[in-house]
């Protein structure tokens, strides 16, 4: 009949469009950050905030509500990476002296590797230090302060040496703790960056080098504090 409007079928009468969730800015920022690692760990930290923008599905404008600057970003990604996942329990392990060194040292790099043998740990550190930025040094700081400097202490009580009090720490035994930790570091690095075949699962490569740690160290301790 003419001039009636011709029914439309359910399905053709505008269907709603899904209503977006409405992410609280806590939860916003979370997202932010977790894509952040994911972005600069393949790109590294050259990649360029309006392209991780786009992948976040956002502004620029609005990931800088978040972080006011690229550098303020970066630095919530080395908090979130280096930082939240440091365990202290790491520390007080290495010198309780209940138990052998030995059993230390491998229980302790066991559940260090356990949280650095990310892909994202491993390149992001590996990019910051090519970049030339102060993360890694930084992380390095804190990983001699805290770790090895106890394990070089533990090492000279294992070799009946005076303690630090009265004769205070080498750099030259410091070197020789970064011997036993840049191995085993350089197990992720072969594994994520190189993707080079590892041999042994990381377990034994553990034990194998605080066996060599140890069947070495107690000489060379002597002729150093000696000296």
């Amino acid at each position: 009949m003419s001039g009636t409007r011709s029914a439309k079928p359910d399905g053709a009468r505008g269907a709603a469009k899904p209503r977006r969730t409405r992410l609280s800015p806590a939860e916003r920022e979370r997202l932010i950050v977790a894509e952040a690692v994911r972005y600069f760990a393949e790109v590294g930290f050259g990649g360029q905030t309006r392209e991780l923008s786009r992948r976040l599905g956002i502004t620029q404008p609005l990931l800088y509500r978040y972080f006011p600057s690229k550098q303020a970003l970066i630095e919530r990604v080395y908090r979130e990476v280096f930082l939240a996942r440091w365990d202290p329990t790491w520390e007080t392990l290495l010198e309780d002296r209940s138990r052998r060194l030995r059993d230390r040292l491998i229980e302790f790099y066991r559940r260090y590797s356990a949280v650095i043998f990310k892909p994202e740990w491993i390149r992001l550190y590996m990019y910051s230090g090519l970049a030339g930025m102060d993360l890694n040094r930084r992380y390095i700081d804190l990983l001699e302060r805290l770790l090895l400097r106890r394990i070089a202490r533990e090492l000279r009580a294992e070799s009946g040496l005076p303690d630090e009090d009265e004769v205070p720490i080498k750099p030259e035994e410091l070197e020789l703790v970064w011997v036993l930790h840049a191995g085993i570091f350089y197990y992720g690095v072969r594994q994520f960056i190189y993707k080079a075949k590892t041999r042994n699962a990381p377990e034994r490569t553990i034990e194998h080098a605080v066996d060599s740690m140890l069947g070495g160290a107690p000489k060379v301790l002597r002729a150093l504090v000696k000296r």
